[in-house]
């Protein structure tokens, strides 16, 4: 379970990625009106899995529909609920993240959740988007140890304000560049001049790389990163971990853009991630879902934004940088937040030592 080490963020240790400015939580929450909420399994010696659930707003999600937009870097995952909001540009349910073989289960619990709410007694259909990474190396996976009332909780325990990141929720089991991963989160708010606009993202971390932090070679100094054996020809290795995983990234704004801009914000979440190392390999799956809270789509009068006012193609930039900043961020607050674990099969995975990340950033 999560301890006092998990509130540890990269800027506790003097590096301040980026030149934007992070909100007053630095997290998704800074964009008013998105709750995160977690559901934490850690059972025995081989359960270390969970939920965690973004809400866009405290609403009614059905009939109060934002707009959405997602994009899929490399597809090697089993995200659910992908295609209608590609088709519509409408998000209408919480954003749940699990494990790949619980994303059934998320989504059964997510649709159960959305029939339950008052004002949807006659829902016949509705989608859930509920995206994933695999924990298998610390979780028993095919135990398949989500629930739907594990789904419940983390939707009904979501709430604004600082965002628990490390070892928890759907980042319990996950590990990235070698390290233990997480969820981690982060937030850039744009200055007047260009908006005062906010965006939050939160991740999903379980992904492989050379790990990166604010331009210092981490896994290169710490001998951890990918194909680091095959790399070390002719000197004593072993057979090197093939470092796949996969990264979810949900990106949050205050800003009044439609579908078709926040989904070019969410293309370039890529380039955020490569900052730290990552690189997209074959076996990774990195999903990407934005969405704006600056206006809600009433389900029952569908043609009531057409008057809304949005920002023009031109006044766009300065979030797309915004995004790569705080996704930067994010993965970095997750792998300092995650703590050491150990899980099935006695796998252990190791924090980034963040005493060497010290010495690595003294100048």
């Amino acid at each position: 379970m999560p301890t006092e080490a998990s509130e540890l963020r990269i800027r506790d240790l003097g590096i301040a990625p980026g030149v934007m400015t992070p909100g007053t939580l630095n997290a998704i929450t800074d964009v008013a009106g998105v709750r995160v909420g977690h559901r934490t399994l850690v059972s025995g010696e081989s359960i270390r899995t969970g939920v965690t659930a973004i809400l866009p707003h405290g609403g009614n999600l059905f009939t109060d529909k934002v707009p959405a937009a997602v994009y899929t870097g490399n597809g090697f995952g089993k995200a659910a609920g992908f295609e209608q909001v590609r088709e519509l540009g409408e998000l209408e349910s919480p954003i749940l993240l699990t494990n790949t073989l619980n994303v059934g289960t998320a989504l059964a619990g997510g649709v159960k959740w959305l029939l339950g709410q008052a004002g949807n007694e006659d829902l016949r259909s509705v989608n859930v988007v509920v995206g994933e990474t695999n924990d298998a190396y610390l979780n028993d996976i095919r135990g398949q140890h989500v629930s739907e009332e594990d789904v419940f909780r983390a939707i009904e325990d979501a709430r604004g304000g600082p965002v628990m990141e490390g070892n928890v929720g759907a980042g319990t089991g996950t590990r990235a560049f070698g390290f233990k991963g997480g969820i981690g989160s982060a937030s850039r708010v744009l200055p007047a001049a260009l908006g005062g606009w906010t965006v939050g993202t939160l991740v999903q971390a379980n992904f492989g790389g050379v790990l990166t932090i604010d331009g210092l070679k981490v896994g290169e100094a710490l001998g951890q990163y990918d194909f680091r054996d095959e790399l070390m020809q002719g000197e004593n290795h072993t057979q090197a971990d093939p470092e796949e995983g996969s990264i979810m990234v949900v990106i949050a704004t205050d800003a009044p853009v439609g579908s078709r801009n926040l989904e070019r914000m969410a293309r370039r979440a890529p380039l955020g991630i490569a900052r730290t190392g990552g690189y997209m390999s074959n076996g990774s799956g990195d999903f990407v879902i934005a969405f704006s809270v600056a206006e809600r789509r009433k389900h029952a009068d569908p043609e009531a934004v057409r008057e809304q006012a949005r920002l023009a193609n031109r006044e766009t930039s300065a979030l797309f940088l915004a995004v790569v900043e705080a996704v930067e961020e994010a993965i970095h607050n997750a792998l300092v937040a995650a703590e050491t674990m150990t899980g099935v099969d006695g796998r252990t995975l190791e924090a980034l030592p963040l005493d060497r990340l010290r010495t690595l950033a003294q100048p």
